[in-house]
C-alpha cells in the first residue's frame, strides 16, 4: 500500500468517514448532521445522495493514498438499502466500521457482517425509555436494544454505544458505565458535547470532571495514541473475563486530539471536507471521475488546517471566532 498522504502539520490520513445519507429517523437534540448543520429532510433519498458506484470509487481511489479505514455514517447510513453491497466492495485492505441509531440492526446485522464490516458503534444515550425519548425525540428505545444484541450475536463485538455528555444526559454516565461492564461485548464511547456546532452552550458540562471521576474509578487506564484518548477499564475480574472500557472523546479546545487526527470526512452528496467543524472549504470532486477524485482529495488533504486555539479562536466575548489567517480557501459554493 502506498505512503499517506500528510498535511502541512505532518498528520498523516489514513481514514475517511463517509456520511451516506443525510436522512435520519430520530431528531436527537445534539445532531449537528456531521458538522452541516440539520438539513436533514423528506425520509425519501435525494438526486444529490452519492451511488454506490460513487462511494466505493472514491474509496478505490483513496486507497492508493493509503488510507485503510473507513467508517459509513449518515445521518442514519441503514436507510440505505444498497448498504451491504456498498460495504461488500470496499477494498479489502480497509477496516470498515458504521456509526449507526441501531433499530435497523436487527435482520441486518449477520448480513452486514458477512458483508465485510468490522466494528458498529450504536447511539444510546440513556437506559430509561422515557429518558432516551426525551434525547432522541424517539420511541425506539426497544428496537435499539434489539440492535445492540443483535450486533454481538453477530459478531460485531465489541460493539461500542455512542453516548453524548451533556447537560440532558450527564446524570446518566454513572449507570451507563455499570451498563457495559455488566455486559460482555459491550464498551461505551462518551462524546463531548460540541456547543459550536449545535449552538446551545448552556447545554455543556465540564468534560473534565468526567474524566477525574472515571479515573477514580478505574482499575487501569490506557492511553491511545489517536487524538490522545484515555481508555477506562472498569469492573474488572482478575481473569479480565468481565468489566468495561469506557473512552472518552473530547475534542473541544483540546489541541493535542486536533494534532493526531487523520481522518478526512465526505458528505452525503460528494462534498470533502478537511475537518468536522469546518464547512468553508468544502470541495466538490464533481462527477467523480478517478481524476476528480484524487485531484480533490489531494487538495483537502493540503489545506487542512489545525483547529481549536488556531484556526477557531475565543472572542473577547467568549463567543468563538474563525481566524481570517485560514479563510478564502476555494468552498462548494465557488
Amino acid at each position: 500500500m502506498a505512503d499517506p498522504l500528510a498535511d502541512d502539520f505532518g498528520r498523516e490520513v489514513t481514514g475517511v468517514r463517509i456520511s451516506l445519507t443525510d436522512r435520519c429517523n430520530f431528531d436527537c437534540v445534539y445532531c449537528h448532521n456531521e458538522g452541516l448543520g440539520d438539513t436533514r429532510g423528506p425520509m425519501e433519498p435525494s438526486e444529490s445522495e452519492m451511488s454506490a458506484d460513487d462511494v466505493v470509487r472514491f474509496l478505490e481511489v483513496v486507497e492508493g493514498y493509503g488510507v485503510d479505514a473507513v467508517k459509513f455514517t449518515g445521518g442514519e447510513p441503514m436507510l440505505r438499502q444498497d448498504l451491504e453491497e456498498i460495504i461488500e466492495r470496499t477494498p479489502d485492505s480497509m477496516e470498515v466500521s458504521m456509526t449507526t441509531n441501531g433499530t435497523f440492526l436487527p435482520g441486518r446485522a449477520a448480513d452486514l457482517k458477512a458483508a465485510g464490516l468490522d466494528r458498529v458503534n450504536v447511539s444510546q444515550d440513556a437506559l430509561d425509555p422515557d429518558d432516551f425519548a426525551e434525547v432522541t425525540k424517539s420511541g425506539a428505545y426497544e428496537q435499539v436494544l434489539e440492535g445492540v444484541r443483535a450486533a454481538v450475536d453477530a459478531g460485531l463485538d465489541p460493539v461500542k454505544l455512542n453516548m453524548v455528555v451533556f447537560t440532558h444526559t450527564a446524570g446518566y454516565v454513572e449507570e451507563m458505565v455499570e451498563h457495559v461492564a455488566d455486559n460482555h461485548g459491550l464498551q461505551l464511547q462518551l462524546i463531548q458535547y460540541m456547543p459550536e456546532l449545535t449552538g446551545k452552550p448552556e447545554w455543556n458540562v465540564d468534560i473534565g470532571r468526567v474524566h477525574d471521576w472515571l479515573a477514580e474509578k478505574a482499575d487501569r487506564v490506557e492511553h491511545r495514541e489517536m487524538h490522545d484518548r484515555k481508555r477506562y477499564f472498569v469492573g474488572e475480574d482478575s481473569d479480565d473475563e468481565t468489566g468495561g472500557m469506557v473512552e472518552i472523546v473530547d475534542p473541544v479546545e483540546n489541541e493535542e486530539f486536533c494534532a493526531n487526527c487523520g481522518r478526512v470526512r465526505v458528505t452525503h452528496e460528494g462534498y470533502l471536507k478537511g475537518c468536522l467543524n469546518r464547512n468553508d472549504d468544502l470541495r466538490s470532486m464533481g462527477e467523480m471521475t478517478r481524476e476528480e477524485i484524487a485531484e480533490t482529495f489531494e487538495e483537502v488533504v493540503a489545506n487542512r488546517v489545525p483547529y481549536y486555539g488556531e484556526y477557531l479562536v475565543e472572542g473577547e466575548d467568549g463567543e468563538y471566532e474563525l481566524n481570517e489567517k485560514y479563510l478564502g480557501a476555494p468552498s462548494a459554493a465557488d
